[in-house]
């Protein structure tokens, strides 16, 4: 949901206060206000969080809600976890976002999402540096990778093979979504 008139650049964006629950995104230069994730949603980006970790080593810094700047001057984004290279990540200052998309995105569908939404985050990160953009659906027990022009499925018994740039390996799809996982 747009809050303001007229399209704003990262600097005008960067003076608009927080919403008191959720956060700010700028799409297009629209300041779009995002629900806080519930519960249920959570639970899964810690669960993709800590098998991330665990996977793709100190190389690489991964982390829930990561913001960043696709380089166009009017949008900032945030991506339900991240990965990125670690000097990418300390090369941004304390008051600045990642440049660029996260090497890998994961983005955890909710209700609201609309596969337009979805395949407009995928074009714009994996056009901006992103390498690996998973879509993780609860409601199906299902991951789709995207790795350059071709989308895999994973259903809940399969195991993934992960092939991006920062690292590769198996991540079975139960571990995503099973509550004691991890």
């Amino acid at each position: 949901m747009s809050v303001h008139a007229g399209l704003l650049t990262v600097e005008e964006f960067l003076k608009v206060p927080d919403p008191k629950e959720g956060h700010n995104e700028l799409h297009h230069g629209e300041v779009v206000v995002m629900p806080p994730p519930k519960r249920g949603h959570s639970r899964i980006q810690r669960r993709i969080l800590a098998l991330l970790t665990r996977l793709a080593g100190a190389d690489t810094v991964a982390e829930v809600e990561m913001p960043f700047r696709p380089l166009p001057e009017n949008e900032v984004w945030v991506a339900d976890v991240g990965l990125a290279r670690a000097e990418r990540e300390q090369s941004a200052a304390d008051d600045e976002y990642l440049q660029g998309s996260p090497d890998l995105v994961v983005e955890v569908l909710s209700p609201s999402n609309t596969v337009d939404e979805i395949n407009e985050k995928m074009s714009l990160c994996m056009d901006t540096g992103c390498s690996s953009f998973w879509v993780v659906d609860p409601k199906r027990k299902r991951v789709s990778v995207t790795e350059g022009d071709v989308t895999k499925h994973y259903g809940p018994s399969a195991t993934a093979a992960i092939s991006c740039v920062l690292f590769a390996g198996r991540i079975q799809v139960r571990e995503i979504f099973e509550h004691d996982s991890v």
